[in-house]
């Protein structure tokens, strides 16, 4: 259920940025240090992650985890596994400071989304904005370089897939609690990953296959707990806050990945990260600046332009 409280939904953003930025790097060691399978990692870590948030669920009064809205649910979880799979696949090749800036391309995916899907008004300053995002994508992707690497492109549809959850998880506050909505996404991803990751073994290798090494078994669970962390975070904040309102504290997690990334790989990001991501986060918060006075023009009597 929604209640505003602006300031306790930006900390909760931030959190979530801080706790995903850990949980990115922690994957990204698993993926290229370990040589674990994407779809390995994915379905070991929700697995983790929906048994450490059930008996905290289940702890909570029964209103707090009901599910309203199945179909909703569904949905959402769909979307949700689908960019999992994109992510965990992409950090096994892509540097996470490029997977991290392309990411944020996801603003602007809801924007095409609501236009192209839900048919809904879009005004010239929300296709100039959407514009201006995809051209630091492209700026990042710099799809005319030699090091180009079609692998680039899988964050790019994680951010598409993830626009469609963030659409989903903001309407479904109205009706949902943040523990139902952490919960019931995690117990329908870890089904979904079982099968994405028994697909995935190699022709005659059976399902103790699935057992990573115990070393790479504990960093799992710990990426595990990591993400039902930062899950309710998400869900947390968006009960608290408008998303509009949340999306430039969504923008501090791309500093924490760079930083991480530096620190513990040493993938130091080309200027051309920097310019690609301040042109998307530019467009971003035009978007939000736009959409605001808008919001406030009929209350002040301010023209629109």
């Amino acid at each position: 259920m929604t209640h505003h409280h602006p300031a306790r939904g930006a900390v909760m953003m931030i959190a979530a940025g801080a706790i995903f930025a850990l949980y990115n790097t922690l994957t990204q060691h698993i993926a290229m240090g370990l040589g674990l399978a994407g779809p390995t990692i994915a379905f070991w870590q929700y697995l983790t992650a929906t048994l450490l948030a059930l008996p905290w669920a289940l702890s909570r009064d029964r209103a707090a985890w009901a599910m309203r809205q199945p179909w909703l649910h569904l949905a959402r979880a769909g979307c949700a596994v689908a960019g999992v799979q994109l992510w965990v696949a992409s950090l096994a090749f892509v540097p996470i400071w490029q997977a991290s800036a392309l990411i944020l391309l996801s603003p602007f995916f809801v924007t095409l989304g609501a236009a192209l899907l839900l048919h809904e008004d879009t005004p010239p300053r929300r296709w100039l904005a959407v514009l201006g995002g995809l051209a630091g994508g492209m700026i990042l992707l710099a799809p005319w370089s030699e090091a180009f690497s079609w692998a680039a492109l899988m964050p790019v549809g994680a951010a598409a897939l993830w626009a469609g959850t963030s659409l989903l998880t903001k309407r479904m506050t109205a009706t949902e609690a943040p523990e139902s909505l952490t919960l019931h996404l995690l117990m329908l991803l870890t089904p979904a990953n079982a099968v994405l990751a028994v697909l995935a073994l190699p022709a005659g290798a059976g399902l103790g296959a699935l057992l990573p090494p115990a070393g790479a078994l504990a960093l799992l669970v710990l990426a595990g707990l990591l993400t039902a962390a930062a899950q309710y975070a998400i869900a947390r904040a968006y009960s608290l806050a408008d998303a509009g309102f949340l999306q430039p504290f969504d923008h501090l997690k791309l500093p924490l990945n760079v930083g991480l990334g530096v620190l513990i790989f040493g993938f130091v990001p080309p200027g051309s990260m920097w310019a690609g991501s301040a042109l998307i986060v530019a467009a971003s918060f035009y978007l939000l600046d736009r959409e605001r006075r808008d919001s406030a023009a009929p209350q002040s009597g301010a023209a629109q332009v």
